[in-house]
């Protein structure tokens, strides 16, 4: 008998096959058979599924926002200011844009 090769499985799959257990429409046994896991992989993912289904709920605003390089956007500060004063200054003497702007 041949071991068969260590599958991955999408989190989709897992809250897929968690849900249906959770359910209790078929038992274990007839998950794994429909599923084609083995039917403790089904209970782990069924225990997991209660801790984890609160993190859908999780308002996503209140993560701590991503570490910015300021240096980076420092250095394009100065080049953009630069170009923006040369703008307006073209477009002024152009008559394209008025003097209270």
């Amino acid at each position: 008998m041949s071991r068969r090769i260590r599958r991955i499985h999408h989190p989709a799959f897992k809250a897929k096959v968690a849900l249906t257990a959770l359910k209790g429409d078929c038992t274990t046994a007839e998950l794994a058979k429909k599923f084609d896991v083995h039917p403790n992989q089904i209970a782990q993912w069924k225990a997991l599924q209660p801790e984890q289904a609160s993190g859908a709920f999780d308002d996503k605003r209140c993560k701590t926002p991503p570490s910015v390089d300021v240096k980076t956007l420092d250095a394009k500060i100065g080049p953009l200011t630069l170009e923006n004063y040369f703008s307006v200054g073209a477009l002024s003497k152009a008559r394209l844009l008025s003097a209270k702007q």
